[in-house]
């Protein structure tokens, strides 16, 4: 299938991380033209999302280059292992969390909606995770429930304007991702699996918009409508 990607402008946030790089080599291999875009990056856009003004300079520095922006993925946020799990029901710890991905997410978003409902297309794309469905550490399930509800809010309010947003929820992360799905658990998937969804979502061939969609088997035993 042509995903249809081929010189469209691409900024991916948190490109250094595993899945962030996955997305930029699959987009290239689509033939988008992909900004990678981090805190700390030689070869791309130095951006802190959690910053307004470096946000808006950016966004700025993109549109100055290329003249447009056609899609948006956030994959940017700290590893779930450097939450300390002794502190998963600390409201520090949970503010800081709701803002390192969330806020992160919902910064960036609002930065490029204007751009792309201006052009009457976009893609937006925040990758969550599938603790949003568990209980047991507060933190993580938290942060990630809060950027999927700000996505959902976001596309809302973007429905009829030909911008889609979009969430994906993977569940463990893994290289070589195990078959097998453990009650209470979602299933592993790879870095190219989730990149390979970000980039059928980033289509313009997709029509999907307001969805949470889990990477690997969706929490097995879980259910909701």
């Amino acid at each position: 299938m042509d995903l249809q990607l081929r010189d469209r402008v691409i900024l991916v946030v948190g490109a250094t991380g595993l899945i962030g790089s996955a997305v930029v080599d699959t987009l290239r291999t689509e033939g988008a033209t992909v900004v990678p875009a981090s805190r700390h990056l030689d070869d791309g856009l130095t951006l802190d999302a959690a910053d307004d003004a470096s946000v808006s300079d950016g966004i700025a520095a993109v549109l100055a280059e290329h003249g447009r922006l056609d899609g948006l993925v956030v994959a940017a946020s700290p590893a779930a292992q450097t939450l300390d799990p002794d502190r998963h029901a600390d409201p520090a710890q949970v503010i800081g969390a709701i803002d390192a991905k969330a806020m992160t997410f919902l910064r960036v978003a609002n930065a490029v909606l204007p751009t792309m409902t201006q052009a009457g297309f976009g893609r937006i794309v925040g990758v969550s995770g599938q603790n949003a469905l568990l209980t047991g550490n507060l933190t993580g399930s938290v942060r990630n429930a809060a950027l999927i509800i700000a996505a959902k809010n976001l596309a809302d309010a973007s429905a009829g304007t030909g911008v889609a947003v979009n969430t994906v929820n993977p569940g463990t992360v893994d290289v070589e991702p195990n078959t097998e799905v453990e009650p209470g658990r979602g299933g592993e998937s790879s870095p190219t699996q989730i990149a390979d969804l970000i980039a059928f979502l980033l289509s313009p061939r997709s029509a999907v918009s307001g969805e949470a969609v889990a990477v690997g088997h969706r929490v097995r035993g879980v259910t909701s409508m």
